[in-house]
């Protein structure tokens, strides 16, 4: 997922009180420029939680420094997770310190695998379009298709060919024939048509997509226009923008089941103000993608600005990202 600094309050330790597992660096591989593999496993060789495809873990990349990774080997290992991470060109400590201390041997703090982009049972044809490291949600998804011999396609659009991550193991892979690379300064031929990907499908397709915001606003609009059921639609964004609108208002958070009211002035998220406050609420990427810092709402009406929750999550009205959303009303009570 995306690489985004921790915020650096005093609330606590945020999502590192998550981090209940210590795996070692068992191997790490250089599988693009700019993008590493990570292999992590227990330190005696016991087998490790399972996952399920479309799970990521909450990675410590240096101290206090928390980000979430996707999990991109077959959900049938147990031995080991394996990761991939993109150096981001403006990273502040993550994928930075991933890419330049983290050597094999280092012991590495982590969450159980939590799944917010799952695959689900269904009667049709999968499509999975990935962008850029998006792929990596996606090749979990793939390794689990093919197991189950449920039919799919997968489409990898890149850049450039030097920046394909895992483009040997997928020319490689049992389902080999059900990937298509796609890359911007490829043949014109090769180059990914979403009008003609996504236009032919049946009733019980389901899309899976992941990758930065654009490449899913093209892929989420082509789809919609080309007769998807919303159902049918999934996504993770793998970067996302927060900004500030010249609209915002201050308004009041009151914790209910703590007694505590916090103003959030106009140009501060509800995520810092809650931890200037001394609260702590579990976050990651703070950027309305990862959905680590979902918080209950019990009153009042949040204005949604992320990307994790969908449609219905919004429409029930009952919880909201604090790291990027704000208040419609001028009071919001929730509940932690």
């Amino acid at each position: 997922m995306s690489d985004h600094p921790p915020f650096p309050g005093p609330a606590g330790d945020g999502p590192a009180a998550a981090l209940t597992l210590s795996l070692r660096l068992q191997a790490r591989s250089d599988e693009a420029e700019g993008t590493v593999s990570l292999a992590l496993v227990d330190a005696v060789g016991a087998p490790l939680p399972p996952f399920t495809p479309g799970s990521h873990l909450l990675v410590e990349c240096a101290p206090g420094v928390v980000r979430a990774y996707s999990l991109c080997n077959a959900p049938s290992e147990r031995h080991r997770y394996l990761l991939g991470v993109l150096r981001e060109p403006a990273s502040r400590g993550g994928s930075a310190a991933v890419h330049e201390d983290w050597a094999v041997g280092r012991t590495v703090r982590v969450s159980p695998p939590r799944n917010h982009f799952p695959l689900l049972e269904s009667p049709g044809r999968v499509l999975l379009l990935g962008g850029g490291i998006g792929i990596t949600p996606l090749l979990a998804m793939a390794e689990q298709l093919h197991a189950q011999g449920r039919p799919f396609a997968l489409h990898y659009c890149t850049r450039t060919a030097a920046r394909t991550a895992f483009a040997e193991r997928l020319r490689q892979a049992p389902f080999a024939g059900s990937v298509h690379l796609h890359h911007d300064d490829g043949p014109a031929e090769a180059a990914f048509d979403a009008a003609r990907v996504l236009g032919e499908h049946g009733p019980h397709d389901h899309l899976y997509a992941c990758g930065p915001a654009g490449f899913l606003g093209h892929v989420m609009e082509t789809a919609r226009q080309s007769g998807w059921p919303a159902s049918h639609l999934h996504q993770e964004v793998f970067q996302a923008s927060v900004e500030a609108s010249p609209g915002d208002q201050p308004f009041e958070i009151v914790v209910a089941n703590r007694g505590i009211t916090v103003l959030v002035p106009a140009g501060e998220t509800a995520l810092h103000a809650l931890a200037r406050a001394g609260i702590d609420v579990m976050f990651s990427c703070e950027q309305g993608v990862c959905g680590a810092c979902v918080t209950g709402v019990v009153e009042g009406e949040p204005d949604h600005r992320d990307q994790y929750l969908t449609e219905a999550d919004r429409a029930r009205n009952d919880c909201f990202t604090p790291c990027c959303s704000r208040s419609r009303t001028p009071r919001l009570v929730i509940e932690l």
